[in-house]
Parts: C-alpha cells; sequence; structure tokens
C-alpha cells in the first residue's frame, strides 16, 4: 500500500494548502490513507472541530495531535465522539479521546495509527516507548495490522531516532513531529521500518517557525514579550512523507519526502 502523512498544519495558510493540494495528491499517487498532524491548525494552537472536519474532509484517514492537543478547550469535547482523531497515547489516564486506532484504509487495508508525545524538552508526560510498545503489542504488524504508522511529537531529534530503532522492524513509519523543520533523514531501517525525523510543517515558511516574525524576533531580542504569536499567512509549503509497503510484511519498501507550494525546494516521490 501507499500512504502520506503530513506535518503539522499550522494556521489558516496550512489548512488552505491542505484542502488545496491534497486531494489532487491522493488522485496523482493513489495514496491509499493519509495522516495529517493537526495540533496548530487552529490559530497555531489546537484545533477546533470544524478545523479538524475541514482537514477529513480534504482526505486525512487520521488527525493527530501533540502537546496543543487541548489548547482550545471544544477539543475536551469532540474528541471523544471523533476516533479518527487522535492525541498522545501517553496522556494521564483520565484524559479524554485516544491515542490509537486501528483504521479500515480505501482499499481495505488495516492501519494502526499512533500518536506519541516525546519528554525531552516537552512537558512532562508518561513513558511513550512502553506506551507505544503497548499499542502495538495489542495490533501487531503483520497479524492484526497491514501498516503501523507511529506520530512521534517530540522536540529532540534523538529521542525520535530512539524512537526509530525501538520500532525498527514493528512499524511500517515512524515519523517525528512538532518541529516544523522537515529534516533530511529519511530512510529504511535495517529492519524495515521507514524513519524521518521531522515531516516538517504544512504552513508559511515566510516566518519563524509558521508565526509572523516580529514578536518571535523580538522576545529573542529583548526576552520581553510584547504580544501575541501570530501564524503566518503567506503561502504555505505542504511538507510530509510518503512511503509504499511490502504488502507481505507490512514493512517500508520506499520512503521519500513531500514538499508542494510555497518557499522550500519542492520533492515529490517518485513511485
Amino acid at each position: 500500500m501507499k500512504f502520506l502523512f503530513l506535518g503539522d498544519v499550522m494556521g489558516r495558510s496550512g489548512r488552505d494548502a491542505v484542502a488545496e493540494r491534497l486531494p489532487g495528491l491522493i488522485a496523482d499517487y493513489g495514496f491509499d490513507f493519509v495522516v495529517v498532524n493537526g495540533e496548530n491548525a487552529s490559530h497555531g494552537k489546537g484545533l477546533i472541530e470544524s478545523h479538524y472536519q475541514g482537514l477529513r474532509d480534504a482526505g486525512a484517514d487520521i488527525v493527530t495531535l501533540g502537546d496543543h492537543a487541548f489548547d482550545q478547550r471544544e477539543a475536551l469535547s469532540y474528541i471523544e465522539r471523533e476516533p479518527q482523531l487522535l492525541r498522545p497515547l501517553n496522556y494521564p489516564p483520565g484524559t479524554p479521546g485516544r491515542g490509537a486506532m486501528l483504521v479500515e484504509s480505501r482499499k481495505g487495508h488495516r492501519v494502526l495509527v499512533v500518536n506519541a508525545q516525546g519528554r525531552v524538552f516537552m512537558p512532562p508526560i508518561d513513558d511513550p516507548f512502553r506506551a507505544v510498545e503497548a499499542a502495538l503489542a495489542d495490533c501487531p504488524l503483520g497479524e492484526v495490522a497491514d501498516a503501523v504508522i507511529v506520530d512521534f511529537h517530540t522536540e529532540a531529534t534523538s529521542e525520535i531516532q530512539a524512537m526509530g530503532h525501538f520500532l525498527d522492524g514493528r512499524a511500517s513509519l515512524v515519523v517525528g513531529t512538532h518541529t516544523h523543520i522537515p529534516t533530511a533523514d529519511h530512510r529504511v531501517l535495517k529492519g524495515g521500518t521507514g524513519f524521518m525525523a521531522d515531516a516538517g510543517m504544512c504552513g508559511d515558511f515566510d516566518s519563524i517557525i509558521g508565526t509572523d516574525t516580529d514578536e518571535p524576533l523580538n522576545r529573542f531580542l529583548t526576552g520581553i514579550p510584547g504580544g501575541r504569536f501570530t501564524p503566518a499567512e503567506g503561502e504555505a509549503t505542504l511538507c510530509g512523507v510518503a512511503v509504499e509497503t511490502d504488502p507481505a510484511t507490512g514493512l517500508c519498501r520506499k520512503i521519500a519526502p513531500l514538499r508542494v507550494g510555497g518557499v522550500l525546494a519542492q520533492a515529490l516521490p517518485d513511485f
């Protein structure tokens, strides 16, 4: 099967890019399944229900979140009735929502999607490694799931690399989100797991990680907050990673970065 993972959608610019470009990418490349990280889609922090529905309408089969999962308070209620919306699996017991979901793809494949959050330079949270391991033990690749996609939302590249090696041979793709900067290390690990340290963002890169430059630059120069961070609204680059799996094992056979639109160098998969 072929699937697409899109990195953090940032504000209106990112939402517009997903709505405009994702349906065509699905049609052109025959993607069987799409995961989109939407934790910054609403005003740069969190995800309101109408914006979640917009991502789904554009073609996202699963929408994942991260450390801003509940910055928009309405998410606390609507996440319970939306099984295709995932928050980090390793949030404390009693947190609304779910962190893993087995979903049927367009062509009938069974896809397990897991969302976890890291602990390095991040808010305190439960152990992501044991939480993800338990989810995969309940739904192993090649037995229950035809593909396993892990969105590891974390700051440190060392932590996402550790997760990749920890799950090598047990997941189709382990991909990082959160930093908004696409990395150049996409590859297939020794055990057959596709890996990319950060998928990047779907947002305006003529910015500081997706926000208008004035306020973050002021804080770097003075150390004094002068206002709110505002998402940049120029043309977005749609950033992500495409994967083709081996039908016999569910492991990664091909992996390629995707960058479309905006100011970054363009990249499209060749499969």
